[in-house]
């Protein structure tokens, strides 16, 4: 669990009593109790994966304007008020895997607790200032012709080499680029320090240049998921996370909105993969909040377009350099279904040298290669050029039947449906063992269109050459997928998804989650 995530610039708007998550329940002590410094942690990891869907959401939702002459105004009102910071390095910053003119925004939840008053600390449960890291961090990749947008998580413990500091947590990074800030610095240089350091070792691990920065304040989530009338989730199982999240809800499609989608992606406890399961719900999140932004509720209500950009210029910081409206109309084609979600590809668990959990991540070579993929062009399959294998009539085709099923007396059947479809039966017995899965037709050499006949009569059969298959003679060993002759074979069962790797979803995706 990270220590480090205390400081970051904050707001001094109020926040609504009845957003508050802990609303009614009593407040837990600071000191001395290990369950709830537990429970401020994990509630803080939590609410920057909220921050930073609205952050996706906010610009992604000028997308939906950009067609109307309306939306350009929006658009420009947006560029005119958000807040600015010197995010992108000179240097350090380099792309050495080949993407040609995609373009790479990282976006990042941050969250400052500096400014905010003792009262708005007790109400977000957000204890004390100690530093200041990023525990969300998502890069957003969008190819040249803007046909497509790919989301990659960053885990916050990801073991990355922070330049000029070694091997670190990747959320350790904005926190060291503040403290390089020189004595006497303002807040702001001191953030810009911090977010050029974190772009530094981000592009340094994936081979990218990081064109773009976006920010989201401690307070900036809460007026969206009731701007855009609540966000549907779809959960697997009912859950109950009463003393760390306040998560309580039932299994099912439900909408959500306010604290309550405060609690779903704070959750972390009580789920299969902790961590990786709260990224997939920031990531299901996001999603719901895009589909929200395609729908005719917001596409036809000129007042919530108004409000999300308002609200947008008030919580986003983003770099020098990023047009909002250039942005959104190089997005504008994107549709959920084109939009990926994924997780960085990682190893697995470990521990440093000083004994504290990390994540560590595929190789340099693994990762510049999957980076380099998002921009890669899908392969057309090349339409067959040989010709069709050659047949014969049935009756000149001779089959051995053998069962290795385990199902008794099923050669006898199934050499009688192929007398009646016309070919000739030489033998019937048992296989070599009778725990074949799969139906094989195996041949001699020269007898191509032999298997291939029987292979039209069992479809989904494999077919084999075998030194030991007597020539002019085709052997049909039975698997336990048989289901008779005429009838496709069963179809093996798809294999499990990985729990270790790349998580992958579309915006579209709405199956359950963890």
């Amino acid at each position: 669990m990270s220590t480090d995530d205390r400081d970051a610039p904050g707001s001094s708007r109020p926040l609504p009593p009845r957003l508050d998550p802990r609303a009614g329940r009593p407040a837990r002590g600071r000191s001395g109790s290990t369950g709830a410094t537990a429970t401020a942690t994990s509630a803080a990891g939590g609410r920057r994966m909220v921050w930073t869907g609205r952050v996706v959401a906010m610009l992604l939702s000028l997308a939906v304007l950009v067609t109307s002459g309306w939306g350009w105004y929006l658009g420009r009102v947006a560029d005119a008020t958000v807040n600015r910071t010197d995010a992108i390095p000179t240097s350090g910053n380099d792309e050495t895997v080949e993407t040609g003119a995609a373009m790479n925004l990282l976006l990042v939840g941050n969250d400052s607790r500096s400014s905010l008053t003792e009262e708005q600390l007790s109400e977000l449960n957000a204890g004390t200032d100690s530093g200041t890291n990023t525990d969300t961090m998502i890069l957003v990749h969008v190819p040249a012709d803007g046909s497509k947008a790919s989301f990659v998580s960053f885990p916050r413990d990801s073991y990355v080499q922070i330049p000029g500091h070694g091997w670190d947590k990747l959320n350790a990074a904005y926190a060291y680029g503040r403290q390089d800030a020189p004595d006497g610095a303002s807040d702001a240089a001191r953030s810009a320090q911090g977010a050029q350091l974190l772009v530094k070792t981000i592009s340094a691990f994936t081979g990218l240049r990081i064109d773009h920065y976006a920010e989201v304040d401690l307070l900036g989530f809460f007026e969206l998921s009731s701007v855009v009338g609540g966000v549907e989730v779809n959960l697997c199982n009912a859950v109950d996370d009463s003393f760390y999240s306040g998560a309580v809800f039932p299994a099912g499609v439900q909408t959500i909105s306010g604290a309550d989608a405060l609690k779903f992606v704070r959750q972390r406890h009580e789920l299969p993969r902790g961590d990786f399961d709260r990224i997939i719900r920031q990531q299901v999140f996001i999603a719901g909040v895009l589909r929200k932004m395609l729908s005719d509720d917001v596409l036809l209500d000129l007042g919530k377009q108004r409000e999300l950009v308002s609200a947008a210029s008030k919580s986003l910081t983003v770099d020098q350099n990023l047009n909002l409206l250039q942005l959104a109309q190089q997005m504008q084609s994107v549709t959920a279904g084109s939009i990926d979600f994924q997780t960085v590809p990682y190893v697995g668990d470990d521990t440093d040298d000083a004994g504290r959990y990390i994540l560590r991540l595929e190789d340099e070579d693994a990762l510049h290669s999957f980076f380099a993929a998002l921009s890669a062009e899908p392969q057309q399959t090349a339409a067959p050029t040989t010709a069709a294998p050659a047949t014969v009539a049935p009756a000149d085709v001779s089959v051995a039947v053998f069962n290795g099923s385990g199902t008794s007396g099923l050669a006898g059947e199934a050499a009688t449906q192929l007398e009646s479809a016309g070919y000739t039966i030489t033998e019937t017995g048992n296989a070599d063992s009778m725990d074949h899965t799969t139906t094989e037709i195996r041949y001699a050499a020269g007898d191509e269109a032999l298997a291939t006949t029987l292979a039209g009569s069992v479809p989904g059969a494999t077919t084999e050459q075998v030194d030991d298959a007597t020539s002019g003679t085709v052997q049909l060993v039975l698997g336990s997928d048989f289901n008779g002759v005429g009838q496709a074979v069963t179809a093996p069962a798809a294999p499990a998804p990985t729990t270790e790797g790349e998580d992958q979803r579309t915006a579209a995706d709405t199956s359950c989650i963890n």
